[in-house]
């Protein structure tokens, strides 16, 4: 019997993007109030909110590239990049010649 806890536990692609999203955006509320609090050099936030950014496009990226669209959903799978064995026989042979 499938433990419960562990199904319901399991989230949707959409879920998982949504609660990505919610956290960066949490992230950015609590720099801005550090900002809007303190002297911050306008440079730095830039920076930082940019390095932010970029960390959030790998961690979305990450997760179309391993999670399935919908709980219980089969990963794609990778295609395969080595040459089949016939190509490569055929391809050196050509090169025999």
């Amino acid at each position: 019997m499938p433990d419960v806890a562990a199904v319901n536990a399991v989230i949707s692609k959409t879920e998982a993007r949504e609660l990505i999203n919610d956290l960066f955006e949490e992230e950015a509320l609590v720099i801005g109030g550090l900002v809007a609090v303190h002297d911050v050099d306008d440079g730095l936030v830039w920076r930082l909110v940019k390095n932010l950014d970029v960390i959030r496009g790998k961690v979305l990226r990450r997760l179309d590239d391993k999670a399935p669209d919908e709980p219980g959903a089969p990963r794609p799978r990778r295609p395969n990049l080595k040459p089949h064995p016939a190509i490569e026989d055929f391809l050196l042979s050509l090169r025999r010649t």
